[in-house]
């Protein structure tokens, strides 16, 4: 592609994961998150949970500075605390949405436009349940976000039989379950991933595709999943190029193609579309952020 991809998609990094001692709240954020500020090559940055708040009005003033958008994660506060939002007990479903809730607030207070989750564990033999308290859970959601203002909340779409083991999931179920939500919230959409494309064990087209009209988000990332005896096996988010690894750039290729045949990737509203990377083992993070950049600009130069 001749044209700047910045013309198209607003570059992103999840700084929760490519940083994840920031992950449960605590740690390095003031200075993990001045590093993406300052690297022109981000144009936006998805945070999550930051439980001091001094340090989260710090963090807002550097990005009222920075000239980025900015999204948030609440994954962390539900894949952290074993929180299911699709809970068939009651009492640990409202656990689940208070904890959203709270980072709804959040993300709010720093100026964030969208607002991310996943659904929770399920078992075949009460999976409509379960389905049903996550659509439960979601209008919930998206009433008390449209309460305060405009952000969108979006679900990510997990594994459903690997890893996470989250309900939503398949692009079938995860196609049922816009289409309930959005008949009466305009204020929700899917966020998909590279990384769990080779989890879901399904190509770019077959899990973009269908689902097209709702997606309001993208992460682009790495999967191991021929052997669970492998390193960084499951929903790990490793570098591009790890060993064993589903995801390089002709993945990145491919999936940035069928975003751009879709509609998703395009120029009058240009959507978020961040790296989701993780340092495996002792790999230094900021190695593993330059190495992301890199495959990016090699995919888009293929498109």
């Amino acid at each position: 592609m001749n044209e700047s991809m910045y013309k198209y998609m607003k570059v992103g990094l999840i700084h929760f994961m490519a940083y994840p001692a920031t992950i449960k709240g605590e740690g390095p954020i003031l200075e993990t998150v001045k590093k993406i500020a300052v690297d022109g090559y981000f144009n936006a940055i998805e945070l999550t949970w930051i439980k001091d708040p001094a340090i989260r009005q710090e963090v807002k003033k550097m990005l009222d500075c920075s000239h980025m958008t900015v999204a948030y994660g609440g994954q962390p506060r539900l894949l952290t605390t074993g929180m299911n939002i699709n809970h068939l007990d009651e009492a640990e479903r409202q656990k689940a949405i208070a904890t959203l809730k709270e980072g709804i607030d959040e993300a709010y207070e720093i100026g964030a436009k969208g607002f991310a989750f996943l659904s929770g564990k399920y078992t075949e033999e009460t999976k409509e349940q379960s389905y049903q308290a996550l659509v439960k859970s979601t209008r919930e959601l998206c009433a008390y976000a449209k309460s305060k203002g405009s952000i969108k909340v979006c679900l990510e779409v997990f594994d459903f039989d690997i890893d996470k083991k989250s309900i939503i999931g398949p692009v079938d179920l995860a196609k049922r379950y816009a289409e309930d939500v959005c008949k009466e919230f305009d204020n929700f959409g899917l966020m998909v991933d590279l990384s769990h494309l080779p989890l879901l064990h399904e190509s770019s087209k077959q899990s973009l595709v269908p689902i097209k009209k709702y997606i309001a988000h993208a992460h682009m990332g790495n999967a191991v999943v021929k052997d669970p005896s492998m390193a960084a096996y499951g929903d790990t988010h490793p570098r591009f190029g790890f060993p064993n690894g589903e995801n390089d750039v002709d993945e990145l290729v491919e999936y940035l193609k069928v975003l751009l045949e879709i509609g998703f990737l395009n120029t009058k509203n240009p959507p978020i579309v961040s790296f989701e990377v993780k340092p495996w083992g002792d790999e230094d993070p900021d190695i593993v952020v330059a190495n992301a950049k890199r495959v990016l600009n090699e995919a888009w130069a293929k498109l």
